[in-house]
């Protein structure tokens, strides 16, 4: 008699070791045992020898509906199921529907639940206009986070929030546990840069890290974590693309104070001096993209845990945003979803740096973060059977070939990876056969954070 309804055998990745000829055991869509060795009795056994076993990724920070009629839930989630991703967490700076409210977030999480393949969380955020006054209102409908901006992209869409405000946002999370995400590029400098490069005529990939040197992310943060610390609330910086961030984030961890920083996959893959000349605008992304021995202290501020988080900052613009030979006249942001993980185990093998950082930065780390570690971010008992399953193929990476995205490019064209994503499993069912995104939409739930501390004027 069959103990279990699905065994895999492989290498798992786990956060802290890798156990090779390991195996884990799924019953009704979680997982019931981790072991090593012989394989127990299963309907269904799949010996994969030399594969890697992951805990399905978790990527932190996703925009489906940046764009109108573009991408949305329905392509987010096909990229992800074949990219080893099996939870998303969708910012809320929708083109036309800032999330901002209880209404909008119920609306986007039945939304999501009608289209999306794997399961997602949802950001909150605030109208500046309304002030904080929301904050709670969103708490109640399951936000996992709330994401602020000191730049402003735009005045509805993607304001910037000055700091009194976000003080009084920070104060107003500060009680649910919960984090405040923000993005760290300071308004006034990172306008007065674009400025100077406009002067100077220099339109090509030049122009956009020229526009925001590395102070405008660097004083950005230190505002950021200060009000943290002076609210209590957990403060998070969403991207990072310069070593001299995690230093800022460890000291202030090192203070005492819930310093978070997220690293995205671009800006340890990516560099500036070949990579932007090469791409262009879709090259473009802000933060910028940095110099080639700006990646590489990134690698080692991962080696050394100064990195809380890996994400894409997913977003797949139309190529008629993205190839305008004036670089800032472009769209920001990268689509990522299929790659991240291929791209990361590529990296870190060149590096020596431990595959368990894989299962700790792009699982572990955000379940626990986004409090939903008491169902996602692990190959544990009990825990969803989310699981992204790698083998030693070595390929060369192109989205127009795929099928499984709605743009049909992707930065990291060209390149040769050495793993592929061969299988993907959500709540122990098959997701994507490599080949083939096998979940249909609507098969993807709405992840609510687990409500573990007391949430002030809240009934939960």
């Amino acid at each position: 008699m069959a103990d279990f309804d699905l065994v895999l055998k492989g290498t798992l990745v786990l956060p802290d070791s890798l156990v090779p000829e390991g195996h884990v055991a799924i019953r009704d869509g979680l997982v019931a045992a981790v072991g090593q060795g012989d394989m127990p009795a299963a309907k269904e056994r799949h010996d994969l020898g030399k594969a890697l076993i992951l805990p399905g990724a978790i990527d932190a920070q996703v925009h489906s509906l940046s764009q109108k009629n573009q991408e949305d839930f329905i392509w987010s989630t096909r990229a992800a199921a074949a990219g080893g991703v099996t939870t998303i967490v969708d910012m809320p700076y929708d083109e036309g529907n800032l999330i901002c409210s209880a209404e909008a977030v119920r609306g986007k999480a039945a939304h999501g639940e009608s289209q999306a393949r794997v399961d997602f969380a949802l950001y909150g955020t605030i109208d500046p206009a309304e002030g904080a006054k929301r904050i709670p209102e969103q708490v109640e409908a399951g936000v996992a986070a709330f994401k602020f901006s000191t730049f402003g992209t735009d005045p509805k869409r993607f304001p910037r929030i000055p700091a009194p405000l976000m003080a009084e946002c920070f104060a107003s999370i500060a009680p649910t546990g919960l984090t405040a995400g923000v993005h760290n590029e300071n308004d006034e400098y990172v306008r007065a840069a674009m400025e100077k490069v406009k002067a100077s005529g220099i339109t090509d990939y030049r122009a956009h890290e020229m526009s925001r040197p590395p102070l405008t992310e660097l004083l950005a943060m230190v505002e950021i974590y200060e009000i943290g610390a002076a609210t209590g609330c957990p403060a998070h910086v969403v991207h990072c693309s310069l070593g001299r961030g995690y230093e800022i984030a460890a000291a202030y961890r090192a203070q005492g104070h819930r310093a978070t920083v997220e690293c995205l996959i671009h800006y340890l893959t990516l560099d500036s001096e070949t990579d932007a000349k090469r791409l262009g605008g879709r090259s473009k992304c802000n933060p910028p993209i940095r110099p080639r021995a700006e990646v590489e202290r990134l690698w080692r501020h991962i080696a050394a845990g100064n990195v809380t988080l890996l994400s894409t900052d997913h977003v797949s613009w139309s190529l008629d945003r993205k190839t305008n030979p004036d670089m800032l006249a472009n769209a920001s942001g990268l689509p990522g979803l299929e790659a991240m993980v291929p791209l990361f185990v590529k990296g870190a093998l060149e590096r020596g740096v431990p595959l368990t950082w894989a299962a700790r930065l792009m699982a572990l780390n955000p379940a626990r973060h986004f409090r939903i570690d008491h169902i996602k971010g692990a190959l544990e008992v009990g825990k969803h059977a989310d699981i992204a399953v790698l083998t030693p193929e070595r390929h060369v990476f192109d989205a127009s070939r795929t099928g499984n995205n709605v743009v049909g490019w992707s930065p990291y064209d060209g390149m040769t990876l050495p793993y592929k994503v061969a299988a993907t499993y959500l709540r122990g069912k098959l997701a994507y056969d490599g080949s083939k995104v096998l979940a249909e939409p609507g098969n993807g739930n709405f992840v609510r954070p687990l409500a573990s501390l007391p949430l002030q004027g809240l009934s939960v």
